[in-house]
């Protein structure tokens, strides 16, 4: 059972989002708050699998309440959820520690699997989210961040993975396209990481922003 604290300051998105997540038999909503110092407590009395942050509350917003959750309880996952996809704020919520960052706007599916794949420790990223990381994180040719770099390390088939990451793919459409085996993709995206020196698939895609690798 996946165990999830839903975070808005919206008494109605609030009520509407504990209804969609709690819907399904693998995921209960174990706690909701209001603003991000009602959402520290709560995180910490109830240790969820995953969090679904909003970003604009008031008091202590999403970005300041997700860095705090992180200091107080360590391992705390993080899944921004907001109506926001301007890239200044992606990157933000990222390097405060969310592992994912969601559209409200999304299908009901999307987020369900947005959920789950949070659990699983993966990051899932909205298309919208990639695309406005994309458009604002490209390197020029003549850009000091063109000249070596880790990407240099990368097989061709490794730059086509970590590409299709950067834009939000999950590992099986990964598959598909290149017509090679799920776990194969795995195998690639370890050496990626281990290359690039990240950790996770949204700390990737964000290099291969930065980079002009997307």
């Amino acid at each position: 059972m996946i165990r999830v604290v839903i975070v808005d300051d919206h008494g109605v998105v609030r009520a509407g989002l504990a209804q969609l997540v709690a819907g399904p038999d693998d995921i209960e909503v174990v706690g909701t708050a209001a603003d991000g110092r009602e959402a520290l407590d709560v995180i910490e009395r109830t240790r969820p699998d995953v969090v679904l942050m909003d970003l604009s509350m008031p008091d202590l917003d999403g970005i300041s309440a997700t860095r705090a959750a992180l200091q107080r309880v360590p391992g705390t996952v993080v899944v921004i959820l907001t109506s926001f996809s301007d890239r200044d704020r992606i990157v933000e919520a990222i390097d405060a520690g969310a592992i994912g960052y969601l559209l409200k706007d999304a299908e009901p599916d999307e987020l369900l699997r947005g959920v789950r794949a949070a659990a699983r420790g993966e990051s899932p990223l909205a298309p919208k989210a990639a695309a406005q990381l994309i458009s604002g994180g490209r390197a020029t040719a003549s850009s000091p961040r063109a000249a070596a770099s880790p990407a240099d390390d990368l097989t061709d088939r490794e730059r086509e993975i970590l590409a299709l990451l950067a834009q939000g793919r999950p590992n099986k459409v990964i598959a598909r396209q290149l017509d090679i085996a799920e776990q194969t993709v795995k195998n690639h995206l370890s050496r990626i990481f281990q290359t690039l020196g990240v950790t996770d698939r949204t700390q990737a895609a964000i290099w291969a922003h930065r980079h002009g690798l997307s």
